[in-house]
């Protein structure tokens, strides 16, 4: 069976030989043969595949694999039992936990990039600011006027109405919290979860790249926990940082559940070996559990952009921050100016007056943006070009 998305279909208008057609479906015909001796889909099944070497998939560049249906930042990752990676019967479900502020921008691209994937989007908004002030509802009024309306099915709102007592004082308090609640508030309120559905929890300012959660979709095989290497920039695309984030981000509900008791910040913390539970989710599953991340140093599965606003959208979040991250630069007047934040995102410095030697960033190249951003380019040209340099065509 050809993955459908990662196969390459020959078609006459391609001009593709009568010769090539024939062979193209004399293979699909061997392929549908082998698909009805053996319904599994498992491992005996691979290795039937493997045994007809004439049957072998036509990939599209950026799938690899049997059946097409590895992509490109899978196969380039670590993970290490690519060997028994078996295409599922049934998909796992899908859950993607975000906390919002104002990233309503980065929003669109998330939910455009992820809407045919992702079964359930958790978004958890508060009237507090994660500083403790008081903010408006700003997704909700979206939600609510029909701006996510092509997502709204898929949405769960979560309403957190206080602030966590300490969280003024100790920002990490106010940070961990808003993790917590997201999950534990969320997943309280989800219904028919199974084991083995995905979880993944993610900054607002991280996006991941679909292919890369479709796979988790549909293969068995990988392991947990799992990150994403995101391409990292500042300010907007253009301005692009070296290396990637590595972010741990996701796992099955299983495993959340049994190692992590429903709380999404323990997972982000990469402390998965201390914990108590642990080794006996391992031998409860039967599998050694080795963390890998989708993606790599050089093939992203996604973007992280920091501080990705207009410059009134970066006042916002200085002011806005939690009194964890020092010096808290919302606390400099400053630092606040719209005068001050232009001229960093001209020059790509930074609030401590560095500016860094950032790589050159082409628009044409690959995963410089996602899709959605570039598709609408003049709405969100702030994002995809620097508009306060005359040196950027």
């Amino acid at each position: 069976m050809c993955f459908r998305k990662g196969t390459r279909t020959l078609a006459n208008k391609d001009g593709v030989g009568e010769s090539q057609l024939k062979e193209s479906h004399a293979s699909q015909r061997a392929l549908l043969s082998v698909q009805s001796a053996n319904r599994s889909l498992g491992s005996a099944w691979n290795a039937s595949v493997r045994s007809r070497r004439s049957v072998k998939c036509r990939c599209l560049q950026g799938w690899h694999g049997y059946h097409c249906g590895i992509p490109t930042v899978v196969q380039h990752s670590n993970l290490a039992t690519k060997s028994r990676l078996a295409p599922r019967a049934v998909p796992r479900r899908v859950i993607n936990a975000i906390n919002v502020n104002h990233e309503v921008d980065l929003l669109h691209a998330r939910f455009h990039e992820l809407v045919d994937v992702v079964d359930l989007f958790l978004i958890c908004e508060s009237n507090f600011t994660a500083y403790g002030a008081p903010r408006r509802l700003l997704f909700f009024e979206q939600l609510m006027n029909g701006t996510f309306d092509y997502v709204r099915h898929k949405i769960l709102y979560i309403f957190l109405d206080h602030f966590p007592w300490g969280g003024r004082q100790n920002g990490w308090i106010a940070d961990d919290y808003l993790r917590t609640y997201l999950s534990k508030n969320g997943l309280s309120r989800v219904h028919g979860m199974r084991p083995d559905d995905v979880f993944i929890i993610n900054d607002a300012d991280e996006i991941p790249v679909g292919e890369g959660i479709l796979f988790l979709k549909l293969f068995d095989g990988w392991t947990e926990p799992l990150g994403l290497h995101l391409r990292k920039s500042i300010y907007g695309f253009f301005w692009r940082q070296l290396g990637t984030l590595d972010v741990l981000s996701g796992c099955t509900i299983g495993m959340l559940f049994a190692v992590y008791k429903g709380n999404g910040i323990l997972l982000r913390r990469r402390e998965y070996y201390s914990m108590p539970d642990f080794r006996q989710y391992e031998s409860d599953t039967g599998h050694i559990l080795v963390p890998w991340s989708i993606g790599s140093a050089v093939h992203y599965a996604g973007w992280h952009c920091s501080w990705c606003f207009k410059p009134e959208g970066i006042y916002y979040k200085l002011v806005s921050a939690q009194n964890g991250d020092f010096p808290r630069w919302g606390d400099f007047q400053e630092k606040r100016k719209l005068s001050y934040i232009r001229e960093l995102i001209r020059t790509g410095g930074w609030f401590d007056g560095s500016v860094a030697d950032y790589p050159p960033s082409d628009p044409k190249e690959h995963m410089f943006a996602p899709k959605y951003f570039l598709d609408n380019y003049d709405k969100y040209e702030y994002l995809l070009r620097n508009l306060y340099t005359g040196k950027q065509d």
